[in-house]
């Protein structure tokens, strides 16, 4: 379903541990996790033998713990795009107690030093285009670029959190060894051209999921126009700009690389 609930915007310190997962009851409480962060039926959940096979087959799966337990995880498989090997981090889950405090920056910067210790330079995967807080991590906090939308990629799934709209998804690009992400995780921001392009998502789109699903769609609908738009014209999202009203704008400019 993709990495919705990577969220964090600052380390909070050393009581937070990351480490691999090996044991079958730590995969039972990733999956467990899962259940709780996106209230879905069994039917979406990640099974089990995913979970083993990743870890045995030079995938990815973390586990963020408080002591002895498990408030996080990242789940992620290997892949192969142009020529060349790739990380794809299929889920990022965080407790909602402990959302917002920086514990999945932790997981994602592991998993950028995991990668990179195997010489991997590239890790991807998909996220929900109308979740502001996710945007902002990944575009600002991790230095992602985004090329390419994929409508409905999962299908409408059982989760609240979808509010029953087409799971339309972005694909982050995280190449981890350009001066852009560099500079991201230093928490230096990257300049921006003054004439970029703005794709507006308003600040209410979570109680329109529950609430107003036709106004909801709509938005969605508006949000894929554009970026269908202007990424077929070879733009690329490089930032976003929240707002004073909750609010927040993707901007875009021609990929450079």
């Amino acid at each position: 379903m993709g990495e919705e609930q990577a969220r964090g915007t600052s380390p909070v310190g050393a009581r937070i541990e990351i480490r691999p997962c090996h044991a079958l009851e730590e995969f039972n409480r990733c999956i467990e996790l899962e259940r709780q962060v996106w209230d879905c039926q069994d039917i979406d959940l990640t099974p089990l033998p995913v979970y083993i096979v990743a870890a045995h087959s030079g995938g990815q799966v973390f586990g963020a713990y408080v002591g002895a337990e498990m408030v996080g995880f990242i789940l992620a498989t290997p892949g192969y795009r142009d020529d060349r090997p790739l990380m794809y981090s299929h889920m990022a889950a965080v407790l909602p107690a402990y959302q917002g405090q920086g514990v999945g920056w932790q997981l994602k910067l592991y998993q950028r030093a995991d990668a990179l210790a195997r010489g991997m330079e590239l890790v991807e995967w998909t996220f929900d285009p109308l979740e502001i807080r996710n945007a902002y991590f990944n575009l600002e906090r991790l230095g992602v670029v985004v090329r390419r939308y994929s409508p409905n990629l999962f299908g409408r799934t059982t989760s609240p959190l979808h509010g029953q709209l087409p799971t339309d998804r972005l694909w982050a690009e995280w190449w981890l060894r350009t001066a852009r992400v560099e500079a991201a995780v230093a928490g230096q921001p990257w300049p921006k051209k003054p004439d970029a392009k703005r794709i507006r998502i308003p600040g209410n789109i979570g109680e329109l999921r529950q609430k107003d699903l036709t106004t909801a769609q709509h938005v969605l609908n508006e949000v894929r126009e554009q970026f269908t738009h202007w990424l077929n014209q070879g733009y690329a999202a490089i930032g976003f700009e929240r707002d004073a009203s909750g609010g927040g704008s993707y901007l875009l400019q021609p990929y450079e690389g």
